[in-house]
């Protein structure tokens, strides 16, 4: 869909595997085994936030450690249990998108152990971008870990989404501001010369960043707000990591093209359609709402939070929290919870410390009793089947993305900006 967001492409990958299953003789099942976790084995103080933080780190810890090579290169698994594990397949790829907010959880705690993950998931990113087919300094969408543990490259999500690059280039930025290991500043360079090269629009207003390049290398011409306000925070950070002024300007392009987004109501729209100026005015995305106000830190944008909560809220059974777009608000969206309540936090308007603490209460619970959860992870969506408004579905399977996004909403960390020295 023109102006989607395509963060991580999931169901298209997900669509891929599954004919590449059947016709391997393993298609998954029907429908999915639902296993509930053993709260007494887990449970001490259950909704404590302390514990709850560090359980979420035991998480991503054990997802990092599960795929790993002799050189050291680890990508987690993006997804597991409920639908994408069943008795005859277990769907295994990593996201880009959700391997970068790995990362930055990581240095936003920033223990010995935490950093030494983060390096080895940085140094995978960066494995894969040197060891790239093409070799023009991008990632690709997805990668299986299987491949890393045996020492290849297996690309599993062929395309080159905009928003998924900036993503990346913010996680080696944050690992450079914690190591000063160069690799990782060149990483991020490359990455937005790939972006800058591939995706400006200088030629039809709004000017901004386009969506990227399909799985067939194909230029996709629609623009994102989601894409521009990566792309914003992205090239904010190498400005200040580089000194060097064109970063900053580009940035301001991006902003600007978030701003052009923003409607009379306060809402921020999800972009353009293919000619690359006229509004897309549905769906509305939560993260265009949240994105736009934590990768600018402008004022503008609260509008947009409060559009979000008085129209995009969801309540599932015990649950409450965002939903993804404003199609479907039958079911909570965790990790939109995990950046509305950062966004709330930050924002640090009046009620706002209570709006983000009954979020992060209702992820908390969610860690604890969800269906398909291990009293550690965060589960994507309260329930199966939420529709995201561009064609693909979302599920209560726990999620790395979800996880860390949980991490730093509860630690105040704004991934989109470098921590203060």
């Amino acid at each position: 869909m023109p102006g989607s967001p395509c963060r991580s492409a999931l169901w298209a990958v997900v669509a891929a595997l599954v004919v590449a299953a059947a016709v391997g003789g393993a298609a998954p099942a029907a429908s999915a085994v639902v296993t509930m976790h053993d709260p007494s084995a887990a449970d001490v103080t259950p909704l404590d936030p302390a514990l709850s933080v560090a359980r979420a780190y035991e998480f991503l810890d054990a997802r990092v450690d599960e795929f790993c090579d002799g050189d050291g290169h680890c990508l987690p698994r993006s997804y597991q249990g409920g639908f994408f594990t069943t008795p005859s397949w277990d769907f295994t790829p990593s996201f880009v998108y959700d391997d970068a907010l790995v990362v930055i959880a990581y240095t936003a705690r920033g223990l010995p152990d935490d950093l030494r993950r983060a390096r080895t998931v940085g140094d995978t990113l960066l494995f894969v971008q040197a060891n790239d087919p093409i070799g023009d300094g991008r990632v690709r969408t997805s990668y299986e870990p299987h491949g890393i543990r045996q020492g290849r490259v297996e690309i599993t999500g062929p395309g080159t989404f905009t928003g998924n690059e900036a993503w990346v280039g913010m996680a080696l930025a944050r690992l450079f501001h914690a190591t000063g290991d160069q690799r990782y500043l060149d990483g991020a360079l490359r990455i937005g010369g790939w972006i800058q090269t591939n995706t400006a629009d200088m030629t039809r207003a709004p000017y901004g960043y386009t969506g990227g390049q399909t799985d067939a290398g194909a230029s996709l011409t629609w623009k994102s707000t989601e894409h521009n306000a990566d792309v914003a925070g992205f090239f904010t950070q190498l400005a200040q990591l580089t000194g060097d002024a064109v970063w900053a300007d580009r940035a301001a392009v991006a902003s600007g093209f978030v701003a052009a987004m923003q409607a009379q109501d306060g809402h921020v729209d999800t972009g353009t359609l293919l000619d690359g100026s006229t509004v897309n005015t549905h769906p509305i995305p939560l993260d265009a709402q949240t994105w736009s106000s934590l990768a600018t830190g402008d004022g503008r944008y609260g509008a947009a939070l409060d559009w979000t909560l008085a129209n995009l809220m969801a309540t599932d059974g015990p649950y409450q929290g965002p939903s993804i777009s404003d199609v479907d608000v039958s079911k909570v969206w965790f990790e939109g919870a995990g950046h509305l309540a950062l966004s709330l936090r930050l924002r640090a308007g009046a009620g706002d410390a209570d709006r983000a603490e009954s979020l992060l209460s209702s992820i908390r619970l969610a860690q604890r009793d969800a269906p398909n959860g291990d009293g550690k992870g965060i589960v994507a969506t309260s329930s199966d089947g939420l529709d995201s408004g561009f064609g693909d579905l979302y599920y209560a399977s726990l999620h790395t993305g979800t996880t860390a996004w949980y991490l730093l909403a509860a630690a105040g960390d704004d991934p989109f900006r470098l921590p203060a020295d």
